[in-house]
């Protein structure tokens, strides 16, 4: 009987030039973490690039936001979410406020 094995993906190699003080600071992390430095900066990259993706999408949602009200006029105003928002802390389920012009 054959067993289904999973595949990765192939991955890509590439090369980063590391200051001396640098890499001196990444393997001294990587002896007292008990892991290779390759999986410190893997860890580091996957890190970065997950937060930097997350900043970009909320930035994209700010100038969307942005556009929307620049074509219809509806908002909010502070006081009325901070309203909201005090409603919802004391338990009450109150709906959002309607945008207006």
């Amino acid at each position: 009987m054959r067993q289904h094995t999973q595949t990765r993906p192939a991955a890509l190699v590439t090369s980063i030039k590391i200051p001396g003080e640098l890499r001196r600071r990444i393997q001294n992390l990587a002896a007292a973490r008990q892991r290779t430095p390759h999986a410190l900066m893997l860890q580091a990259l996957v890190a970065f690039v997950t937060r930097e993706e997350q900043r970009e999408a909320f930035r994209q949602e700010g100038i969307a936001a942005w556009e929307e009200y620049r074509r219809t006029g509806l908002h909010l105003t502070g006081d009325e979410v901070h309203g909201w928002i005090r409603q919802l802390r004391q338990g009450k389920k109150t709906p959002i406020p309607k945008c207006h012009v």
